[in-house]
Parts: structure tokens; sequence; C-alpha cells
């Protein structure tokens, strides 16, 4: 017998999508306009074909099957349209799928968007009273779990209050102590916990883990890629409506992030040379042999060329972040830039960056180049350029380094 609480089965969901040429609202030059050219077609026989509608099919789901065994956490992970919000109202019965078949087992509770599930005229003790119905639970079992919830939602104050005067942050602060310690099986939550302050984000993954822990189901969409490698054990990315992978939390982020980055390069040419403000001319990231891969063993060396169009005290901003979009480093030339530079009748200044070898851990990379004189104005912004940290080809300790955590990975020194 499966132990599987989730199976989901070639499940596609189609949407119609209307597209009408059609103005919000009418002003009275448009009567006037429309009148117009309505009269002058019906002269010529003609028909305007911008005024058709046109309807066109759009697969948010199509055929994506897997299962969810009990007690797994996992994050689905994707780009904006690639189907994840869809995935989850239909799991939760909010929508039908136009085909395919879902099965679950056991309660789900569902945090999907601010309001969902919570009746606005009610005040917040009513609808801690009316969600623990709605999954089946009796006013005892609620009553138990009643105080445990206020405290964690922290809205003792308003508890009687309608919850349409909530804001959003308390809005969903109770939501999710609702949905959380009435104990379904299921736990769904959508991005919507972004809404809240950072340490209620905290204090919620912080739940989810522990809803983990005593064998109930949790799914997790979030933008947050830290958030979801330290609170799932599985990942499913879906792509474009279809399901790219299913698989380890660590392996399926990796290949979302290679293939986020498929359009980023090492390098970046300016090609328009009629510009006259100060900017970026051209960017490479190289190492010493020139190879193109760069190993956490040696150092890598950016080489820029900047036009400056004899603007005195410029600065260059390196920002690099990881593939989570945590910044590992920010340096600046502010300090040393006006020693540095003899502004020639050619406008342009080059300059080559070392980054230290041993410094930054394996993974991939994004550069954000910024040029501006501080506290006054920014001229050129590039975020094109990326590199990927591969391990050495000698590499000793039995565990790979891209199983390390961390940004930094820095070569430790013997200290005698």
């Amino acid at each position: 017998m499966s132990d599987a609480v989730i199976r989901v089965e070639n499940l596609s969901k189609k949407y119609i999508i209307g597209h009408q040429q059609q103005e919000r609202y009418t002003a009275l030059r448009d009567v006037v306009a429309n009148g117009v050219k309505n009269f002058t077609q019906g002269l010529i026989g003609k028909r305007d074909k911008d005024l058709e509608d046109i309807a066109e099919d759009f697969w948010a789901l199509k055929d994506v099957s897997f299962e969810i065994k009990q007690g797994d956490r996992v994050g689905i992970i994707g780009r904006n349209g690639a189907g994840k919000s869809t995935l989850l109202k239909i799991l939760s019965r909010i929508t039908e799928p136009t085909s395919g078949k879902i099965s679950i087992k056991g309660r789900v509770a569902s945090l999907l968007e601010v309001g969902t599930g919570f009746h606005p005229e009610l005040t917040g003790r009513e609808n801690v009273y009316l969600n623990g119905a709605i999954l089946g639970m009796d006013r005892i079992e609620i009553k138990k779990k009643f105080d445990e919830i206020v405290a964690f939602a922290e809205v003792e104050k308003f508890l009687d209050t309608p919850v349409k005067r909530y804001s959003s942050g308390m809005y969903v602060r109770l939501a999710f102590a609702v949905a959380a310690h009435l104990e379904p099986e299921i736990l769904i939550v959508d991005e919507v916990l972004a809404v809240g302050d950072a340490q209620f984000q905290k204090k919620c993954l912080g739940k989810m883990e522990d809803v983990g822990r005593e064998g109930r189901t949790v799914l997790f969409v979030s933008h947050n890629m830290a958030a979801i490698r330290n609170l799932c054990l599985t990942g499913i990315y879906l792509d474009s409506g279809k399901l790219n992978t299913l698989s380890r939390i660590d392996q399926v982020i990796d290949i979302y992030n290679s293939k986020s980055y498929t359009n980023q390069s090492t390098s970046y040419h300016y090609e328009n040379t009629h510009k006259e403000s100060p900017h970026f001319v051209e960017i490479s990231i190289v190492n010493p042999d020139q190879s193109g891969s760069f190993t956490n063993d040696e150092s890598i060396f950016i080489l820029l060329s900047y036009f400056h169009q004899n603007i005195k005290n410029l600065v260059i901003s390196l920002h690099i972040y990881n593939s989570e979009d945590v910044e590992a480093i920010h340096s600046s030339s502010e300090f040393n830039i006006a020693k540095e530079e003899n502004l020639d009748c050619l406008n342009v200044v080059t300059k080559k960056i070392a980054i230290p070898n041993g410094l930054l851990n394996v993974g991939i990379y994004k550069c954000k180049f910024v040029l501006g004189v501080r506290n006054v104005c920014i001229y050129d912004t590039v975020e094109s350029v990326s590199f990927e940290i591969v391990a050495p080809k000698v590499f000793v300790p039995s565990t790979s380094p891209s199983d390390w955590k961390g940004i930094i990975s820095p070569n430790l020194v013997q200290w005698s």
C-alpha cells in the first residue's frame, strides 16, 4: 500500500484568455471618434479587425504528475507564471482541473493569499471557530487550541474586531496561526508570508518545520530560496506549467538557478558609442589562464573600462550576490579612485580588480556594477554579468563543496 498522501496524475489546467481592444472608460472625445469611425466603416462595408475579440488558450499546468509522501516538506519553485499558485489552488479544491486527477488523504489547510478563508464581517475570534469547523473539528477541539493560536498570531487586542479592519500583516498572522495549529494533515502555504515582518516569517518557518516533524505534510511556495532550502527536504520545479524536476531540494534549487542564469554572461560590451554621460564600456570576468571556468582555489579577475567624460570623483561599486540573492560581497573604489584615476583625452579608464582565491564557496554568482558619484547621482548600472565557481580538480575531503553551506569558504591557515 502506498504511503503517498498526495498523488497527482497528468494534471492540466487551461484558461481562456480574451483580448478585447476596449477602453476602460469612455470620454466624450471617444464617443465622437468612434461614431465617425463606425459611420465611415459602414459606408465602405468594412469592420475594423482590431475591434474583434480574440480568444487564446493558456495552459497554466500541462500533464503534471508526482507523489508526495506523508511528512514530506516540499518546496515548489519556479518563475512567475510557472503554475505554482494554480497547482496549490487545485490541491486546495479552490479550482477545478481541466484534465487529470488528484488524490489527497487527510484534511488540508491552505494559506494562499491575504483574506483566503476568512469572512470579513466576522471577528477574529469567530473566524477561528469558523475555520476549525470547516476543517471538521468540533468546538471542544478548537477551544483547546484557541489560546495557542491567539498567542502565536499576537492579535489579542483585536480578537473581537471584524477582520475587515485588520491590516494585511494582522490578517496573515491570524490566518497562518489558524492554518498551522488546527492540526491539518496537509498544510499548504503560498508566498503570502512575505506580507509579514521578518520576525514573524522566521516564526512561521519554525512552525512549519515543527509541523513536518510531527509527521504532517507541508507544501511551501516561495521565491526566497534560502527559506525554501532551510525548511524543505524535497523540491518541485515548475517551468511554464510543466514539471521540470522533482528531487532533493538542493538539487532542484541548483537546476532552477542554473536555468535562471542561462541568459547571463561573464562579459558585457556597450554597443552605443554615442552615449555622452559616464557609462561602462566593457566588463569581463576572467581567471589566470583565460579558460573560462572558475574554481575556488584561484583568483578571479574583473577587467572593466568606463567612459568618464572628465567627471571627477566617480565611484565604481561592485555587488556580488549568490544564487539565493544574498549579497556576498559589497566593495567600492570610493577610497582610492581619486589617486588612481588619470583622466585622459579619450575619456576612457580601464581597471583590473582581483577577488582573492579561496574566498567564495562553490555556486553561481551574479554581479552588479554601479558607476556614479556618491550622494549625487548614478550614471550607469550593469547586472547582466555572472560567473560560476566549481570545486578544484584535486579535492581531498570526502564531502563535495557543493554540499557545504555558507557563502564564503576561505582557506584556513594554521596558527602556530
